[in-house]
């Protein structure tokens, strides 16, 4: 499981350090992708594997299923670590989450979402009524 927040940059090279907390659940090797909200996801092989799974049952049929898969599978890229710790983010999903020199990484339980710090800050200032979502959740059996 990831959780936490991390603050840092992104290099000259588009590279990222990520967070050692992060690295040691998360393997060498992992997929990122365009996540929502503007941000982008990483993922263990394992649980993108467990995704994939689940996506090819959507039915093809489906224009939303279609949309939602073309959406996750255009943008992924499996990525490698470098001795230091360090990902290089694809210019495509550089200029997906507009990000810029600061990021933020955040654990949400099974993936991992980098925010450029711009976006992350907007997003937690929309003003967002938790405990309305809150009782959302409870209807879901939260």
């Amino acid at each position: 499981m990831f959780m936490g927040e991390y603050n840092h940059a992104i290099d000259s090279k588009n590279r990222i350090i990520i967070p050692s907390k992060f690295r040691e659940k998360l393997g060498e090797r992992f997929v990122m992708t365009k996540g929502l909200d503007g941000c982008l996801y990483i993922y263990t092989l394992e649980e993108w594997d467990a995704l994939e799974q689940k996506l090819k049952q959507l039915p093809l049929t489906n224009k939303d299923a279609r949309a939602f898969v073309r959406f996750f599978f255009s943008g992924a890229s499996e990525i490698e670590l470098d001795k230091q710790g360090r990902a290089l983010i694809p210019q495509n999903l550089i200029e997906y989450a507009e990000v810029k020199k600061e990021i933020v990484s955040i654990g949400v339980l099974t993936r991992i979402e980098v925010w450029s710090k711009e976006k992350w800050e907007d997003y937690n200032s929309s003003n967002m009524d938790f405990d309305e979502i809150a009782e959302k959740m409870n209807e879901l059996g939260i």
